[in-house]
Parts: structure tokens; sequence; C-alpha cells
């Protein structure tokens, strides 16, 4: 009876892991309810207009957009929020109405570089000055990152159901083999979820980056935060982590 609590509470925390890895993958695929409402990192802009405009002395003229179905990346103007999943990222002009980019394996989180997209080059030049140095506008490091941040996530996954669906088999050979992916389900995941939080932490700098430090006062009114993706990502660490005792609980001591 011991042995079946084990296998049944392994088998749970992986079943659990794996439906939250299933969430994390389908953030910003679309702009429907759930994809939506999944993201990695979320950049608000809303406040960025008034700070560029206080720093260049010019007034905010057109740099935001209403227009919630132009293609994003073509100049069409600023939308209010941007949110980025591991295959695409999509942007709103308020809380709900936004459109995505194309699906793309891997796709590379380069915040700066989908900004500033959607800007005229006049913004955008302006903002390759004063957001010079900071990791924000470091495409080619957090595209990487992220990109090495997927494959983990990725491999986790692919284990993560490797360990769900051999563990239930009561043969010595599957346990073993659950065991194994448990564990390297979790390091995956783990590995995935630290280089998110890393690359995002760093670009929380803009936060409270100053546009004119000569003159100092202006903030950028750009406000970086962590998804909730990453809570979700490190959440399903935990499962795997915990399923891995019980896995190997019973790969110990099952006779059969």
């Amino acid at each position: 009876m011991r042995g079946e609590y084990c296998i049944g509470g392994a088998s749970l925390l992986s079943f659990v892991a794996l439906l939250l890895l299933i969430f994390v993958h389908v953030g910003q695929i679309n702009t429907s309810l759930v994809p939506h409402g999944i993201a990695m990192a979320k950049i608000n802009t809303s406040g960025f207009g008034q700070a560029l405009s206080d720093a260049i002395l010019d007034p905010d003229q057109g740099i935001y957009t209403t227009n919630y179905t132009s293609p994003l990346g073509q100049q069409n103007g600023l939308r209010q929020i941007y949110e980025f999943g591991l295959y695409s990222y999509c942007a709103y002009v308020n809380s709900s109405a936004g459109t995505c980019t194309n699906h793309t394996i891997a796709d590379k989180f380069e915040p700066f570089i989908a900004i500033t997209s959607d800007m005229l080059t006049n913004y955008s030049q302006y903002c390759d000055t004063m957001f010079a140095n900071t990791t924000f506008i470091n495409s080619s490091y957090l595209g990487y990152n992220s990109r090495v941040a997927y494959y983990f996530i990725l491999i986790g996954t692919i284990f993560a159901t490797m360990a769900l669906f051999t563990g239930v088999l009561r043969k010595a050979l599957p346990f073993v083999i659950s065991t194994a992916s448990s564990i390297i389900a979790a390091i995956s995941i783990l590995i995935g979820a630290a280089i998110w939080t890393s690359i995002v932490k760093k670009c929380e700098g803009i936060n409270t980056l100053d546009l004119v430090p000569l003159n100092g006062g202006v903030v950028s009114g750009m406000i970086v935060s962590y998804g909730n993706g990453i809570y979700l990502t490190w959440a399903a660490f935990a499962c795997l982590a915990a399923a891995t005792v019980p896995y190997m609980v019973s790969c110990c001591t099952f006779r059969g």
C-alpha cells in the first residue's frame, strides 16, 4: 500500500507540473482569455509618452495608437502594454484589446526592438540614446538567453511527460525511467525558470531609469515586471522536485 501511495502522489505531482507547463507554453499565442492571461514578462508603456515629451521638451504627438488590429513592428504606433510568451508576444491598447506577432519556436525576448519597432523613426532614435548602456537595449543578450531558457523548459516538459506516463507502469524499469525523467525535468525547468527570472530582473532597471541624467527628474515611464508564466514555471519545478522523492522510493522498493 505504501508503494501505491508513493506512485500515486508522484503521478499527481507530475500531472500538476505538466499542466502548469502547458499553460506556460500557450501564453501569448493569441489574445483569447487563457493565453492572454499568461506571460513570461510584461511591459507597461503607458507613462512613457509623457516621460519622453518631458525629456525632449516636445509635446507627445502620435506616439501611441488606438487601433489594436494594426500589425506590430511596422511603426504603426506604440501600445500601452506588451506581454511576452515563449512563442510570440502580444501588445494591447488597453487591458484586453490587442494583437500578436506570428508564432516562432523559441521566440526571442527582445523588448527594446518590440517597442521601438512600433514607434516612428524620430522617437526610436531618442530611445537609442536614452536606453543606452542598459540591459533592456541589449537584444542579443536577452534574445540568446531567452532562447536557451525556452529549450530547457521544452526539455523539462518532455521529460515531465515521460515521468508521468512511465510512472504508472508497475514494472522495475519504468520506475527507473520515471525517476530519472523526473530528475532531468526538475533540473531543466529550474534552469529555464532561473534564466527567465534573471533577464526580467535585469530589465527592471529601466523602471527607475532617468531619461535626462544631467538634469534629472524624468523617469522612463516604462514598467517591466515578471509575468505569471515565470511563477507557473517555478511552481512546476517545485512539483517535479517533490515528485522525485516518491518516484525514487518506488524505484528502490519495488519488487516485481
